[in-house]
């Protein structure tokens, strides 16, 4: 069953009091984050149930967020997610090259995982850093200026990554 721990159930507790009482449905941003961040890098219906119950609210209500928000990730993710914008100025600036080279290099389509576990092609809409263009996001680190070079670059890092903690 799917249930914060102590810490987590803290921090919920933390979250819910930013706002007045009867206006928790307004942290429900953050604790998504808390939720997701807690159970495994995405949001399951049993999680989200979970969510909705805690903050008194009807689970269509977390389900909206949930889905309209690509910061949430509804299916299990790798261990990067490479989160590639295609808004039209990255796009001019080659971003759909640059998902192509991901999809080529890693074997993988957009919403797929690697078969290793460690990477998942995610395109996304505006990411606001334009004049970086093209980009993607990974957790919270903006890699700005792509070219196959730096997605190879950024591929290995990770890979290290990935073997030194393990």
């Amino acid at each position: 069953m799917t249930k914060f721990n102590d810490d987590q159930l803290k921090e919920f507790n933390r979250l819910v009091a930013r706002y007045p009482q009867g206006k928790q449905k307004s942290a429900l941003l953050p604790v998504l984050h808390l939720a997701q961040d807690s159970f495994g890098g995405w949001l399951s219906a049993a999680t989200m149930d979970y969510v909705a119950e805690l903050l008194q609210i009807k689970p269509i209500e977390v389900y909206e967020v949930a889905t309209f928000y690509s910061m949430y990730n509804l299916k299990p993710v790798g261990k990067y997610v490479f989160e590639v914008c295609q808004t039209g100025p990255c796009m001019l600036r080659g971003s759909d090259n640059i998902i192509d080279y991901i999809k080529e290099k890693l074997g993988i389509d957009i919403g797929q995982t690697t078969t290793d576990g460690l990477f998942t092609l995610k395109t996304v809409e505006c990411l606001g850093a334009c004049g970086y263009a093209p980009m993607m996001q990974m957790g919270k680190t903006y890699r700005e200026h792509l070219t196959k070079e730096k997605v190879d670059h950024i591929i290995e890092e990770c890979r290290k990554n990935a073997a030194a903690n393990n």
